[in-house]
C-alpha cells in the first residue's frame, strides 16, 4: 500500500492547517488505498535553507534535513494542506520542498488549499508550478476550504458533500499516479 504524507504547510501560531488536515485525514484513511501519515512543518522547524551544499547533491549535514529528507523519500504520494499567503504558498511550505530535491521526484502530489477570497486556489496554482520543476505530478482537481463559508464561528470545518466528493476524486487519482509512477522511482538498472 502506497504511503500518503499530508503535509500542514503553515508554521503560524493559531493557523487553521491542523484542523483542515485532520479531516482530509480521515477521507485518505476511509479512502483504503494508502497507509496515511501527517507531517506538520511547525514541530519540523525546518529553519531557512541551512544546508551547505545544493540539494541535488543529497549531501545533508543537519540531522532536521536527514530526518525530513527520510520522511519525504519513504513516501509515494503527498497533500499539500496549505493557505494562501499573497496570492502564493506559505514561506514556510517553499523552504520545507527546497530543502530537498530527489526526493520529491516523479511522486503525485495533492492539495487541500484554505483561504478568505480565493479559498487558496492561488497558492495550489502557485505551488504547482513548483512541484513540476521537481518531477513531481500534481493531481488535476484540489480540495478548495474558504474560511468564510466553511468554517464556523468556533473554528470548526463544515466540510460540504462537494468537498467529500473532490476528496474522494483526488484520493483516487493520486492512488493511480502513485501507481504508475513507481517504475520511474526504480534506481536505474534494477529489476522487477
Amino acid at each position: 500500500m502506497p504511503k500518503l504524507s499530508i503535509i500542514i504547510a503553515s508554521t503560524r501560531p493559531g493557523r487553521f492547517g491542523p484542523t483542515a488536515a485532520a479531516w482530509f485525514s480521515e477521507r485518505a484513511t476511509a479512502h483504503g488505498g494508502f497507509e496515511v501519515e501527517t507531517v506538520d512543518l511547525a514541530t519540523l522547524d525546518l529553519p531557512l535553507l541551512d544546508e551547505p551544499q545544493h540539494p541535488s547533491f543529497g549531501a545533508y549535514t543537519k540531522p532536521h534535513t536527514q530526518a525530513w529528507s527520510a520522511i519525504v523519500d519513504s513516501s509515494d504520494a503527498f497533500v499539500f494542506v496549505l493557505p494562501e499567503y499573497n496570492y502564493s504558498l506559505p514561506a514556510s511550505l517553499k523552504n520545507a520542498v527546497d530543502y530537498l530535491f530527489a526526493e520529491w521526484a516523479y511522486k503525485p502530489v495533492g492539495f487541500v488549499g484554505y483561504g478568505v477570497l480565493a479559498a487558496g486556489t492561488r497558492a495550489v496554482e502557485a505551488t504547482k508550478q513548483v512541484m513540476t520543476a521537481l518531477r513531481m505530478m500534481p493531481a488535476s482537481r484540489s480540495v478548495a476550504i474558504s474560511l468564510s463559508e466553511h468554517v464556523d464561528e468556533d473554528g470548526a470545518l463544515r466540510p460540504t458533500p462537494e468537498m467529500d466528493d473532490t476528496a474522494e476524486a483526488m484520493l483516487d487519482e493520486i492512488l493511480r499516479l502513485s501507481h504508475a509512477l513507481a517504475t520511474l522511482r526504480e534506481p536505474a538498472g534494477a529489476t522487477t
